[in-house]
């Protein structure tokens, strides 16, 4: 199993309002390229947190309509698995996130990975590459 952070949504449902440079189209792309593998069976988990990050960057550039899509489309899908985050999980994500300088949400994800020894993630962030994570390239 591996862990689906919140930019491949954002790349693969969210359309540009104008032309995008080429190396965003090739993001987009595999974006949809690993939402096809998940919609075909693949199982992977994100977090409320990074469903909300989805929801809040789809509503301010999509719309409220296509916010409320996205986010049925990840909570019905038989292959996604939305964990809960607690405060003592934001706790330790934001001691990583001070020590390792990542983001907040970013350390969350790397938290909720060792927690359940996922050792890869979908995912167009580069901080990851600091991590002891695998960043899958499709």
């Amino acid at each position: 199993m591996r862990f689906i952070d919140a930019n491949v949504f954002i790349y693969a449902f969210l359309r540009p309002k104008k032309e995008p440079p080429e190396n965003v189209k090739e993001i987009k792309e595999r974006a949809k390229a690993i939402l096809t593998r998940v919609s075909d069976g693949e199982r992977v988990v994100t977090t409320v947190v990074h469903l909300s990050e989805v929801a809040n960057v789809v509503e301010s550039r999509g719309g409220k309509k296509k916010a409320v899509e996205v986010v049925l489309a990840v909570l019905t899908s038989e292959n996604i698995e939305v964990l809960p985050v607690s405060p003592s999980d934001y706790l330790k994500a934001t001691l990583i996130a001070e020590e390792k300088n990542l983001g907040v949400n970013d350390a969350l994800a790397y938290v909720k990975m060792k927690e359940l020894d996922i050792e890869e993630i979908y995912t167009f962030d580069r901080d990851f590459e600091k991590l002891d994570v695998r960043v899958v390239k499709v």
